[in-house]
């Protein structure tokens, strides 16, 4: 359920991209309706439409994000209230001058300062963020935990490149495209990584636990 809760941002800024690329007049109007006033100009094409909704949603649905988990008690991770911040950033500099660019910085933006995030705490301040959030799971010798820790920071830094290239060479100039990457290719390789990375540290797992029989 929290996978899906993390998604959910992606899966509606995805889901309503399509619906308004597939019917572009009607979301052309909708666009100019209710947001000619955070247009620059007022107006926007039809095609450039779909993005503006979806980045409209992407950004309302973080803000529920964050706004549940207060109603319920619950701690905002640092995390999202990161991706609350680059979204209304980028979403609103996309909205404003009606330029897809900048919402295809996004996730670059925000992978490279969880990159930054993990090295400055784990280099700078001894402190493994990866090991806080997963030791609960599974036990590791401590060098181990210092090369899984370096692993997220990569991997991090290099998802923030792939995004790059997809979007604006790759997929230049076809932003459905993008658009499908964002959530199903990404989503695709973090699984990846995480089942790769799993294999990897089993022999220190099973290691680990015959240690402590």
């Amino acid at each position: 359920m929290k996978f899906l809760f993390d998604l959910f941002p992606v899966i509606l800024f995805f889901a309503v991209f399509k619906l308004a690329d597939g019917n572009q007049e009607a979301a052309h109007a909708f666009a100019v309706q209710y947001m000619g006033g955070l247009i620059a100009g007022g107006n926007v094409t039809p095609a450039q439409s779909p993005i503006m909704l979806a980045t409209a949603v992407g950004i309302v649905a973080t803000v529920l994000q964050i706004l549940y988990l207060l109603a319920r008690g619950r701690k905002v991770d640092g995390m999202l209230w990161l991706s609350l911040g680059v979204i209304t950033v980028t979403g609103g500099a996309t909205i404003y001058f009606h330029d897809e660019n900048f919402i295809k910085w996004k996730p670059t933006i925000l992978y490279w300062a969880f990159a930054l995030a993990l090295f400055v705490a784990q280099v700078l301040f001894r402190n493994n963020l990866v090991r806080k959030v997963m030791e609960a799971q599974i036990k590791l010798p401590e060098a181990v935990w210092a090369k899984v820790g370096y692993a997220w920071m990569s991997f991090f830094a290099l998802v923030g490149v792939l995004n790059l290239v997809m979007a604006f060479i790759v997929f230049k100039g076809n932003t459905g495209a993008w658009v499908s990457f964002k959530l199903f290719g990404v989503t695709g390789i973090f699984f990846a990584f995480i089942v790769i990375q799993t294999l990897m540290l089993s022999k220190h797992i099973q290691e680990t636990e015959q240690g402590d029989a």
